[in-house]
């Protein structure tokens, strides 16, 4: 009797010990998961805002570069140039808006040298003064494009890329392109986070609230007062969860993630809430407590196999975590591989961007100087002939030649380092006819020697271009060059020469060699037919470049009869079209 009854006076206590086991379980593995799964959402949150805020940097700064080319394209185009030296300026806004809808930037406007509008995408802005505006006082003081920020009356900021537009040396206005960046306002409001970007002395510039804008981020976070002691203490015990708040905005905790945009010393802040963190940990959390308060209605029948189930459940749990652990520490140990290789990559890449630089520039005057220095041996050689025949004023002739060679490789010199500033002679009208005899006469030994029938045909009337006499010499010389090494193997080499004038100047080139081969290569860097040693291929496409330059173009094909033909096409002269009317 006395053995029952202990055994009835044990089994409540077991149950109790049990029940009270399943309760301490219970409470450390909601406890623990919690504090797991809280870290393993938060830096999942963190990463996924770190790309985010990566890809807002990037696409911001891509914008910032692309609108910045476009101030240098139109400072150089010479419909409005001339529109400017002119005065007239009846089709630049229409211009302007075929501009901007090529490039979709926000808004395009051409200030003359007095600030005043003259031309604008908006035609409301036509006749308005700009002169004490940043972008015409930067601009004007300035060769280079410049950046600057405008605030208007009404709050709104202006972003704005803007150069000044010379001739002659002379500056004629200022071009003025408007970045739209108040768009990246709009696609960030559509993610949960909070943006803004500010510039280098910390004042926010973009913010996706609007409020924000013009404030410091201190002032743009500033917490409303806690009004009461309930409220400090739910605020106190809110941080149960221990989510690491980098900042409190209303009271909230949010994470602060913050990068470089790389841009005059801006940077971009985004903040995220933990509630989606918090959402996801309160649902498995909730599982949790579902499962153990079924398994504590259910702990006074399994008592005896609770236990044994238990240990199962611990142990399966614990080889999971090892594996996620592990599994962790092999990402973590790829990403640091990976790190390590793309550094290197870069600095591989980067050692080789610099040989292939040194190298084309240094292939670049290797070949735009050769061409001089072989007429210069030839009149030095024709030179020594006069003078042992006593005809010193015929050798005086070749001396002075050799004098305008020299000066020639000193503007070729200049021309080739200052090509990294992209930029040229002063354009200034020419007659094509003068070129074409200027060539020939630079050319004329080697002609001779070659035993070339060349066939010039010139009009009568000037060809006026507005071009750089040096540079456009240097593609006719380099063309003429090309044509006599390809009639080397042909019996009876010839060259023609063809000016002709309609809208256009056109300068042909024709010789009755072997002809090209490859007509798509034919324009590439160190693309060349020719025996190593006799040429490096970059001949025709630095002349390709200078007629772009000039504002022409430079095309290639073979002749019916045999041969190649190259064809130089330059504008007219607006000011010899002028006259000519």
């Amino acid at each position: 009797m006395s053995e029952t009854s202990d055994r009835r006076d044990y089994a409540p206590w077991r149950a109790r010990i049990a029940v009270g086991l399943v309760l301490v379980v219970a409470i450390a593995t909601v406890w623990w998961t919690n504090r797991l799964l809280t870290e393993r959402f938060t830096e999942t949150t963190r990463a996924r805002a770190e790309a985010r805020l990566a890809l807002h940097s990037g696409n911001l700064l891509s914008e910032l570069q692309r609108n910045q080319v476009v101030p240098q394209l139109l400072a150089r185009d010479p419909a409005l140039i001339g529109a400017l030296i002119s005065g007239d300026f009846q089709h630049s806004s229409q211009r302007l808006i075929e501009y901007r809808n090529e490039i979709t930037a926000a808004g395009l406007m051409l200030l003359d040298r007095d600030g005043r509008a003259v031309a604008a995408t908006n035609r409301a802005f036509i006749g308005s003064a700009h002169r004490a505006a940043p972008y015409f006082v930067k601009a004007s003081r300035s060769n280079e494009t410049v950046f600057s920020t405008s605030l208007l009356e009404s709050g709104a900021r202006v972003f704005t890329y803007s150069r000044n537009i010379e001739a002659q040396g002379e500056m004629l206005g200022v071009i003025v392109v408007e970045v739209d960046l108040k768009k990246f306002e709009s696609s960030w409001a559509s993610f949960v986070d909070a943006v803004f970007v500010s510039d280098s002395e910390a004042i926010i510039i973009l913010a996706t609230e609007a409020r924000w804008r013009g404030l410091s981020e201190e002032e743009a976070l500033a917490a409303r007062p806690v009004r009461s002691a309930i409220e400090r203490a739910v605020r106190a015990t809110a941080s149960w969860g221990r989510l690491p708040a980098d900042a409190y905005l209303r009271g909230e905790a949010i994470m602060r993630q913050e990068a470089r945009i790389g841009f005059q010393g801006w940077r971009i802040t985004s903040f995220t809430t933990y509630a989606s963190v918090r959402e996801r940990v309160n649902a498995v959390l909730a599982l949790e407590i579902m499962g153990f308060a079924i398994l504590l209605a259910l702990v006074s029948f399994l008592v005896s196999r609770r236990t044994k189930s238990r240990l199962r459940f611990f142990q399966r749990e614990s080889a999971e975590l090892r594996q996620l652990n592990m599994a962790l520490q092999r990402e973590i140990a790829e990403r640091k591989r990976a790190e390590r290789h793309l550094e290197v990559a870069e600095q591989t890449l980067q050692q080789s961007s610099k040989l292939a630089v040194l190298g084309e520039m240094s292939a670049a005057v290797s070949h735009e100087l050769n061409q001089p220095l072989a007429a210069m041996k030839t009149y030095l050689a024709g030179a020594r002939l006069l003078l042992n025949r006593r005809r010193a004023d015929e050798a005086l002739s070749s001396f002075e030649r050799i004098d305008d060679l020299i000066e020639h490789m000193s503007l070729i010199t200049r021309q080739l380092k200052s090509y990294a500033h992209k930029g040229g002679g002063a354009a200034k009208p020419i007659d094509v006819r003068n070129s074409v005899s200027s060539v020939l006469s630079m050319m004329e030994t080697q002609i001779r020697q070659d035993g070339v029938q060349v066939i010039s045909t010139l009009p009568q009337d000037p060809v006026i271009v507005s071009v750089d006499h040096v540079r456009l010499e240097q593609v006719l010389l380099n063309l003429v060059r090309n044509a006599l090494d390809a009639t080397n193997a042909a019996s009876e080499p010839r060259i023609e020469i063809l000016v002709t004038v309609g809208e256009e100047a056109l300068i042909t080139v024709r010789d009755n060699g072997a002809g090209i081969e490859d007509l798509e290569k034919l324009f590439e860097p160190f693309y060349t037919t020719k025996m190593p040693g006799d040429g490096v291929g970059l001949g025709l496409a630095i002349s390709s470049g200078i007629v772009n330059e000039l504002g022409g173009r430079l095309t290639a094909r073979n002749g019916r009869d045999g041969g190649a033909v190259f064809e130089v096409t330059l504008p007219i002269s607006t000011q010899a079209m002028a006259a000519a009317e």
